[in-house]
């Protein structure tokens, strides 16, 4: 059993859980669903490393807004983590265990249906921020990328009646790749999840690789347990493409390059 969280302050995740949750029956905090429960948390998802004190699921889909300074318009799915310092949440070199099934779903769901957010770009974001220290899978799916956005019901509304269909449904077990390489907004990985064979796990952006010594891959790797490949945005790997290459030819994972 999943559970999607949203923070009550949150536009864009309060708007798409109250829409989930209209089908839903409320008991004290949680809203109980046949295949996911649902709640609505007053404290901010990317700090919510404290879930499993209390809530005991098989992973958690945290619905929330998503901002950017370049204010375009963007409908992202992203793991958690911290190559390094810990500025939004979390722990300081630490990743979450990645959600791929369900993400690998939810963004071929969104493309399928990517007339309707003929305005958006539909993409993966690099991993960051938290929470980054619960024992079980983690996701983000976000709504970009301003106030208009958060607020627009009818769009909130869309977005998360995908959500509910892909929670509906049993999740397609493909492949999965740990990625290195690339911007924050990976064209080459999201173009693999959505029209390759593979799943993707943590993402390791180009501007993090400074921060990859064995400590972090061997942590990164045990996070990503269900990992068979390793993707390497060659083009996108600029001075590091030794040292990545090198790393993931200590372990079986078979190496990729796009």
């Amino acid at each position: 059993m999943q559970l999607l969280v949203a923070y009550n302050k949150d536009p864009a995740g309060n708007n798409m859980a109250n829409f989930i949750s209209k089908d839903m029956k409320k008991d004290g905090d949680i809203f109980y669903g046949k295949k996911f429960d649902l709640i609505i948390i007053p404290t901010p998802v990317i700090s919510a490393d404290w879930l499993e004190e209390k809530y005991a699921y098989d992973g958690f889909v945290f619905l929330s807004k998503h901002a950017a300074e370049s204010k375009v318009l963007a409908l992202t799915t992203h793991s958690t983590g911290n190559f390094s310092d810990a500025n939004f949440g979390g722990l300081e070199r630490q990743v979450a265990i990645p959600h791929p099934y369900i993400q690998k779903s939810y963004i071929q769901n969104l493309w399928n249906k990517k007339d309707i957010f003929s305005d958006f770009e539909i993409t993966v974001e690099a991993t960051h921020h938290g929470p980054t220290s619960l024992n079980k899978p983690a996701l983000f799916i976000e709504i970009g990328t301003t106030e208009k956005q958060w607020t627009n019901t009818k769009l909130c509304d869309s977005v998360a009646q995908i959500v509910v269909d892909v929670m509906n449904n049993e999740q397609k077990i493909s492949p999965v790749a740990l990625c290195f390489g690339g911007t924050h907004y990976p064209e080459k990985f999201t173009q693999e999840l959505i029209n390759g064979e593979y799943a993707l796990g943590t993402v390791v952006p180009k501007h993090a690789l400074q921060f990859l010594d064995e400590e972090l891959f061997s942590h990164v790797l045990k996070r990503n347990y269900m990992a068979k490949a390793a993707f390497l945005d060659w083009g996108g790997l600029g001075k590091y493409k030794q040292k990545v290459l090198q790393l993931v030819e200590t372990t079986d994972l078979e190496a990729i390059k796009l």
